[in-house]
């Protein structure tokens, strides 16, 4: 499916291909926790599946990230998304993510993949200084424990690997026959009616925050 907001034809026809080759390199030889989504129709619409890093509220998460070229890259930056739900001082309500590399330190041969190792690193160390999320930022600040618990709570809730329409990373496959399988499925009935559970009772916990 074509986007939109394509800026293809915008392009001049050596950045398409400097754009596709660094997406293919990014393709065979993933950076670790990142993996790219090539869209064939339009390289203009870049998104990305960063795995949320050990250690922070994101870990266990999988986020799904957008780059929107405009017709001046590489002299430009691209704007760059959360397309899945985030509780972090630097994205806004609306996904888009502030950081120094998309704006004063931004350099033409930075990159798709320095960019999205950017963001990786975001989600390690969050800049509070220039909060998009003012609430956020100064939870930061001031109360991280309730910072880090309402983060893990949306990562929980928005950002499991069936949200972002893909697999677990290493996920076993079983080739057992009818029996092993139809086990699994009562186990799994079971496992998602408690997940569903869980999931209602942090919504709500989260609406009286």
């Amino acid at each position: 499916m074509s986007s939109q907001y394509s800026n293809v034809e915008n392009l001049s026809p050596q950045t398409i291909r400097q754009v596709m080759r660094e997406l293919q390199e990014m393709e065979t030889t993933p950076p670790e926790g990142i993996k790219v989504l090539i869209n064939e129709s339009d390289v203009t619409d870049i998104q990305a599946l960063i795995d949320g890093p050990a250690g922070t509220p994101y870990a266990a998460g999988i986020f799904r990230v957008k780059l929107t070229l405009n017709k001046d890259f590489p002299l430009t930056p691209p704007k760059a998304y959360f397309l899945t739900k985030i509780f972090h001082p630097n994205v806004a309500a609306n996904g888009e993510i502030c950081v120094n590399t998309l704006k004063k330190d931004w350099k033409p041969d930075l990159g798709i993949k320095h960019i999205l190792l950017t963001i990786k690193c975001l989600l390690i160390v969050p800049n509070p200084e220039s909060a998009l999320n003012e609430e956020a930022g100064k939870m930061l600040l001031e109360r991280y424990d309730d910072y880090s618990q309402r983060a893990r709570m949306m990562t929980e809730i928005h950002a499991q690997p069936a949200k972002c329409g893909v697999g677990a990373t290493g996920d076993a496959k079983d080739d057992g026959g009818p029996s092993t399988k139809k086990h699994a499925g009562l186990d799994k009935k079971l496992q998602d009616k408690k997940k569903e559970k869980l999931l209602k009772e942090k919504k709500r916990m989260l609406k009286r925050l």
